[in-house]
This record gives C-alpha cells, sequence and structure tokens, in this order.
C-alpha cells in the first residue's frame, strides 16, 4: 500500500523528495458498488524508512522504488 500512495505522489508531483511529515491520502474501492476507504499512510516517513534501508532491501523493491525515481542518498 505504502508503494501505491508512492505512486500517487510521484504522478502528482513528479519526484519522490517527500517532507518527512507528509500523509498521503489513498482512496481505495468504489468499483461494482463498493464503499470507497481512504487509507492515509505516513509517506513522508515511509520513504525516509526505504532509504535508510536500502542495502537490505529486495531486488524487486528497490526496482519498483527506481521506476518512480526514489532518491537513494
Amino acid at each position: 500500500m505504502h508503494l501505491a500512495a508512492a505512486r500517487q505522489y510521484y504522478e502528482r508531483e513528479g519526484h519522490l523528495r517527500v517532507p518527512r511529515r507528509h500523509i498521503e491520502t489513498i482512496t481505495m474501492g468504489g468499483a461494482d458498488g463498493e464503499e470507497q476507504e481512504q487509507w492515509e499512510p505516513k509517506l513522508g516517513a515511509w520513504v525516509g524508512n526505504q532509504r535508510s534501508r536500502a542495502a537490505t532491501l529486495t531486488p524487486e523493491r528497490v526496482g519498483q522504488l527506481s521506476q518512480i525515481r526514489m532518491r537513494w542518498a
């Protein structure tokens, strides 16, 4: 889910320089009569944590984040 929030932020802002305290609102559901739900992950903290743990992330996760131009340093 955090990755979806990161993608949404990137698509809107064009970068992943997310302020540490930023909370991204994600709306899920709403198809086929489903009720919509909102989720508000602490995206700034998550992005910072991903950067600091880069050496331990799976190659798949690094690739996913690199696709949306994650700054690793």
